[in-house]
């Protein structure tokens, strides 16, 4: 197993329990002391309503911009899809998007990216384009320029800031701008001076339309790794409410080891939370019941990792199409069984096999935690969950390193 997990204790676990606002202060109290006064079952009903809480968080983003500006790439981007691919947003030169037209994430469904008509089209004027939009059903809008920023998107953002919600300029097709003056220019070419002095240009022009201090983020969505995609998504990480963070972090694209690295320590967060509705399981006294549960939280958690990271047959498939590598090639890469197949008889396969780890995990429990001594059954259980996870989410995020790796040829 890769990754002896830390000593996770109920008290460092309440510690913990800040992680996620969408938590009320009068639950974080009840767990609190549950978790102190040994009430392992009242602590894991709280937690596990705060998970599916989690789970069921729901994402809307809006996209927006003019006509042309490469709106529904990026929808498809954001994605992880092609244009071509099935699901993906129709795109063209031409306006295609005549309504708010809604496209979930392929894998987090929850999370949904709606393609808005372009602002500036004689239907869709600024003044108006809001209540035409149903503002009040997205989180945040991307405003996106192919060009220059131009008085719509202004007044749409001063729109948009007066009725509380945050929005983001987003300067497109930054590629095609870099190759066009490589052509022209090659022997002075400086990737660094042009994407300057495309943000400052893009800057100046919202200053001129009244906007103090604009933040542009330069993009490609034919290289999303690129340019200034990771400065967004730590805006919106910072910005974005909690639960929705999560939400957000999970469906993003996984382009970067940076990204992968995220996700992990996102999930890692989430294992003391997953132990402990075990432990409170295993306090009940029916026979085998404990195990079923344990199994089961096991399946559901490892099949969302695999899917996360991007591991199930359809991911790799798609990448593999992406980089024009066979998808044997990019699967030869991967070590775990879990990657491949998950299944009851596995997990009891692994579970047997962890035996010697998980005991001295448990054994620890029990002469460091009180609670844990009295309540031998809940120990092993807690103990069990808590390790498996912990291996096994190291193990898998390790493979999805190495198949990024391997289907780009770099540390990308």
């Amino acid at each position: 197993m890769a990754g002896q997990p830390p000593p996770t204790t109920p008290h460092h676990a309440a510690e913990l329990i800040d992680e996620y606002d969408i938590i009320t202060e009068e639950d974080i109290e009840e767990i609190k002391n549950a978790l102190e006064g040994g009430k392992m079952a009242e602590a894991a009903s709280k937690i596990l309503e705060n998970l599916e809480a989690l789970e069921n968080a729901s994402l809307d983003i809006a996209i927006t911009g003019e006509s042309g500006s490469g709106k529904s790439s990026f929808v498809n981007a954001i994605r992880g899809l092609e244009d071509e691919d099935d699901g993906a947003a129709p795109t063209g030169v031409v306006e295609t998007t005549m309504v708010p037209t809604p496209y979930p994430h392929p894998k987090h469904p929850k999370v949904t990216v709606w393609d808005l008509p372009g602002i500036g089209t004689p239907n869709f004027q600024s003044g108006t384009y809001l209540e035409q939009v149903d503002f009040s059903r997205y989180d945040f809008f991307i405003l996106i320029a192919s060009e220059r920023f131009k008085s719509n998107h202004a007044q749409l953002a001063r729109e948009i800031q007066k009725l509380g919600k945050r929005f983001y300029f987003v300067r497109s097709k930054v590629d095609a701008d870099l190759d066009a003056t490589k052509r022209r220019r090659l022997r002075a070419y400086n990737e660094e001076a042009v994407l300057e002095m495309i943000r400052d240009n893009c800057q100046q022009c919202l200053r001129n339309e009244g906007i103090d201090s604009p933040q542009v983020f330069l993009l490609s969505s034919w290289e999303l790794s690129k340019y200034d995609f990771m400065a967004l998504e730590e805006t919106l990480e910072k910005e974005l409410p909690r639960h929705k963070r999560h939400a957000f972090l999970m469906a993003l694209p996984n382009i970067s080891l940076e990204i992968l690295q995220k996700k992990k320590e996102a999930l890692q967060k989430q294992i003391w939370k997953l132990a402990t509705v075990s432990c409170g399981v295993a306090a009940v006294p029916i026979p085998g019941l404990s195990v079923a549960c344990d199994v089961a939280i096991l399946i559901k958690s490892l099949s969302q990792y695999r899917q996360s990271f991007g591991l199930d047959d359809e991911s790799l498939d798609r990448l593999a199409e992406k980089v024009t590598k066979p998808v044997e090639e990019i699967k030869a890469v991967i070590r775990s069984p879990l990657a491949k197949e998950i299944s009851r008889d596995l997990v009891l396969k692994l579970l047997t096999k962890a035996g010697g780890g998980v005991l001295m995990f448990v054994e620890y429990l029990a002469s460091n935690v009180p609670i844990f001594g009295s309540l031998a059954a809940g120990s092993i259980s807690y103990g069990t969950t808590y390790y498996m996870l912990w291996s096994f989410l190291n193990e898998v995020a390790e493979d999805a390193q190495r198949v990024l790796i391997k289907a780009f040829e770099s540390d990308v």
